[in-house]
């Protein structure tokens, strides 16, 4: 008959005996007072100690380096922020720039805001004043540049004036058909020449053709034509006539771009010796035979 002892060389099983394995399951709670056994213990950052949940501030098991862990974590976020590699919070003025518009307070050069750089003026904006436009590039002196000590946009515009007369007045015998007529009939042969080699616009009637001798100034402007013999319209502006001309003589012309007055383009009249406006009408300032001249960055017209 089979025993319902255990054998000999086995020994009983008791809660004294499996209390022993209880140990490698938690931790004992290392405050001096404590060393209660807590199977989900917490770790002290700053001492690297572990303790229970009653224990696990740094007040509550009076660590002996309180705050060290902080500090250390203050300083690593301060290094990201400072170097560009990272950003924590929201940013300031210490941890990031503004947008160089002075009416802009946008932070830019973070993870929610792209700067953009300007070549022209070497400042940094925001999207929404990135074109030269949008932050009167024109105006601002480019970052880095020297002062310019030169004559200002006036003074180079009554400089140019004064030139373009007297300059007018020698090109009234030097750019004029050669000899110049003295009689009504001389200048009617020579308009006739004119008319034969003169080149224009095919649909404009010959009762509205006002023909001309179109130059570019070279020390002003580049042109691939320096001069020729054109016909216009009469009814058109100085300012169509400008376009159909800078266009004959291949000038670049940027006057409906929107640039300063140094790119702009202006219809110099040689015999009478002064800049004509772009609204005036072409058959009430010039007459065939006239001779006009292309100029560039003269500034606008005096009153």
């Amino acid at each position: 008959m089979a025993s319902s002892s255990t054998s000999p060389g086995s020994e009983p099983q008791s809660f004294t005996t499996m209390d022993k394995d209880l140990d490698t399951i938690g931790s004992h709670c290392q405050y001096i007072y404590c060393n209660q056994l807590d199977f989900l213990p917490f770790r002290c950052e700053s001492c690297r100690g572990t303790f229970c949940a009653d224990h696990r501030t740094e007040t509550g098991h009076h660590c002996p380096k309180t705050g060290e862990w902080a500090a250390a974590r203050r300083k690593a976020n301060s290094s990201l922020s400072t170097d560009g590699s990272g950003s924590w919070g929201k940013p300031t003025l210490l941890t990031a720039s503004q947008c160089s518009h002075p009416s802009c307070k946008t932070y830019i050069d973070t993870l929610n805001s792209v700067g953009v750089g300007c070549a022209t003026c070497n400042r940094r904006y925001c999207l929404k004043h990135r074109l030269r436009e949008d932050h009167d590039c024109s105006k601002l002196t480019p970052i880095g540049a020297r002062p310019s000590k030169g004559p200002t946009q006036a003074e180079k515009a009554k400089s140019a004036l004064g030139r373009l007369r007297v300059w007018g007045k020698e090109k009234q015998a030097a750019v004029l058909p050669k000899p110049k007529p003295s009689t009504a009939a001389s200048r009617i042969v020579a308009l006739n020449n004119m008319k034969k080699n003169a080149k224009g616009d095919q649909k404009t009637p010959p009762e509205k053709r006002l023909y001309l001798y179109v130059e570019a100034e070279a020390t002003t402007t580049t042109s691939k034509l320096p001069k020729g013999e054109y016909w216009y319209n009469k009814e058109w502006s100085v300012g169509r006539m400008l376009d159909a001309a800078a266009k004959d003589l291949q000038v670049e012309n940027v006057n409906n771009r929107g640039g300063g007055e140094e790119e702009m383009l202006r219809v110099f009249h040689v015999e009478q010796g002064r800049l004509l406006e772009f609204s005036e009408k072409a058959q009430d300032a010039c007459v065939s035979g006239n001779t006009i001249v292309l100029l560039r960055g003269v500034g606008p017209i005096a009153a």
